[in-house]
């Protein structure tokens, strides 16, 4: 007969077999929750450079020059110029990572399908994004590693919490499905539709973004600002337009991806406080750095700035709309757990 050697009352797991990493990394979730939180200390690190003007080493191995040199050029604006597109990223991943929380902690933890295709769709597009900085053959380092380290933990997260979908083997279509009408005689329908307008708008900009930084990469408004066409900074040094072309590739493949999830949260998401802090933060942290580094920098261009204006104001509009005394205007299926109960008691 075999003795258990455990005293009584001895604190111990139910399991004594499992092992430190399996219980760490439990249902998956955390593993997504470390994807967010890197997500927002980049965004963080971002900004920090950006305010003390600093570049990368291999900014500096790569340009072969000090922000001081190019400083001396057009009172600094090729600088500047460089600095407004890593805030406007910077705000962008600090955006993505404070969804990311949200969807990690309340929908995906009820088993709510929509949410794991969302996190595999926007990280799909964030990742794939990293290819286009190659276009101008500029590597950088940092964030090869960076996005190396995270790619395998980001699969990791999405492989384990498969697990939890109530229904598992149910196709991406599921995402297309309304489940909720959109009711735009309701401040809440009407804050739903202002936030889908606004997804699918900095989507389709992203994606614009994206191609711009891949080919052309400056828009006129741009040369205006800095002052120097493609040539001439070509001719100040060969390596500028690669470096800058890298940035907004980044910056455009970030603001594809908060887009979509924005866009996919309004379409799915049932209303609740959590949500609303999630979308105010994050509303305040990409709309705030992408406008508010322009009016730094003195990049006052009407035209380059409306939309970003027109985006933020209609998204305003809709965290108006979709304040939390506005939810009870929502019909919540007996069917399903409500998002807004689980809200209540956190």
């Amino acid at each position: 007969m075999r003795r258990d050697t455990r005293e009584a009352g001895a604190p111990f797991a139910a399991d004594d077999s499992t092992g430190l990493l399996r219980a760490l990394i439990g249902d998956g979730r955390s593993l997504l929750v470390i994807v967010a939180l890197c997500l927002l200390f980049s965004g963080m690190f971002a900004l920090f450079l950006s305010v003390t003007g600093a570049f990368l080493p291999h900014d500096v191995a790569f340009l072969g020059m000090q922000p001081s040199e190019l400083c001396d050029l057009h009172q600094c604006r090729i600088v500047h110029f460089i600095f407004h597109d890593r805030v406007s990223f910077g705000g962008t991943l600090m955006a993505i990572g404070t969804l990311y929380l949200w969807l990690v902690a309340f929908p995906l933890r009820l088993g709510e399908e929509w949410a794991w295709w969302t996190l595999l769709l926007s990280g799909t597009i964030g990742f794939l994004s990293f290819l286009a900085y190659l276009i101008y053959g500029y590597l950088d380092s940092w964030h090869a590693v960076g996005s190396a380290a995270l790619f395998p933990i980001f699969v990791g997260g999405l492989w384990k919490t498969h697990r939890l979908l109530s229904v598992p083997r149910q196709s991406w279509r599921d995402i297309l499905r309304l489940e909720v009408p959109i009711r735009l005689r309701t401040l809440a329908g009407f804050g739903r539709a202002c936030m889908l307008f606004v997804g699918a708008g900095m989507s389709l900009a992203g994606s614009v973004i994206i191609i711009l930084g891949s080919t052309v990469v400056f828009v006129p408004h741009d040369i205006v600002y800095m002052g120097f066409n493609a040539a001439e900074l070509n001719g100040i040094n060969p390596h500028l337009i690669p470096l800058i072309a890298h940035d907004r590739a980044g910056f455009g493949g970030g603001l594809a991806s908060c887009g979509l999830i924005v866009l996919l949260i309004a379409w799915k998401a049932r209303p609740a406080r959590a949500l609303w802090q999630a979308l105010l933060v994050a509303g305040l942290t990409g709309f705030g750095c992408a406008i508010g580094v322009h009016y730094s920098m003195r990049y006052l261009s009407v035209s380059h700035l409306a939309p970003a204006w027109i985006g933020a104001a209609i998204y305003t509009v809709g965290i108006v709309c979709l304040f939390p005394g506005s939810v009870r205007l929502f019909p919540v299926s007996p069917k399903r757990t409500s998002l807004a109960a689980i809200s209540k008691h956190s």
